[in-house]
């Protein structure tokens, strides 16, 4: 199967299993940005529940604009606050820590283009995965495809919400239950080694 797939940021549990499950992924570059959307977003299991981090950016809606085009906004320490969100999330995690030095240069180097930045995040994702998909991109906006599941809805986070993940052990459930879906990291920080295994198994029909 090869899928067709927006670059997400830090994709969730739906997006890598489909991957993980793909003998080709093609990833969207010529698509329009829209907001609120898994391209600037990710949510992680905090103290509280789900937790919410958002990649600011530079973007009005009055003149449209390619996602490739996207520049990130630094109007806040927005790489500081989400890696401070992931230390207190995680840093009881069984694999926090066997992750976390090629993680953390991700929330030090400068950025500037959305797109290439969620590519890097998810170049590192696939090193402590151990995972290498072959992975190619679009070089114009279409939209059918002939040969390839279209599965760029799952950009929205509403097309994600039917998707149940089969349960594994999150550092809060015991107080709010399991999350599903959630972003890869927390699959990775608390199966560690097990985690491509784990996606290679769930249901990935959308």
């Amino acid at each position: 199967m090869s899928i067709l797939l927006h670059p997400t940021y830090f994709p969730n549990i739906a997006h890598m299993a489909a991957m993980a499950q793909s003998n080709c992924v093609l990833f969207e570059k010529e698509d329009n940005f829209s907001k609120q959307t898994f391209r600037t977003r990710t949510y992680i299991y905090a103290a509280n529940g789900e937790l919410l981090l958002n990649i600011p950016v530079v973007y009005s809606q009055k003149n449209r604009q390619k996602y490739k085009d996207i520049l990130v906004s630094h109007d806040t320490k927005w790489q500081g606050i989400h890696w401070k969100s992931l230390l207190s999330a995680y840093k009881t995690s069984p694999f926090f820590e066997y992750y976390e030095d090629e993680l953390q240069p991700l929330f030090e180097l400068p950025v500037k283009y959305l797109l290439d930045f969620n590519l890097k995040c998810f170049d590192v994702i696939c090193d402590c995965l151990q995972f290498y998909p072959e992975i190619d991109f679009t070089t114009e906006y279409q939209h059918e495809l002939q040969g390839i599941t279209d599965l760029r809805h799952l950009v929205e986070r509403k097309s994600n919400s039917q998707f149940q993940n089969e349960p594994y052990t999150q550092v809060f459930d015991t107080k709010h239950g399991f999350k599903p879906n959630l972003s890869i990291l927390d699959l990775l920080f608390n199966e560690g080694p097990n985690a491509l295994h784990y996606l290679e198994q769930q249901n990935v029909k959308f």
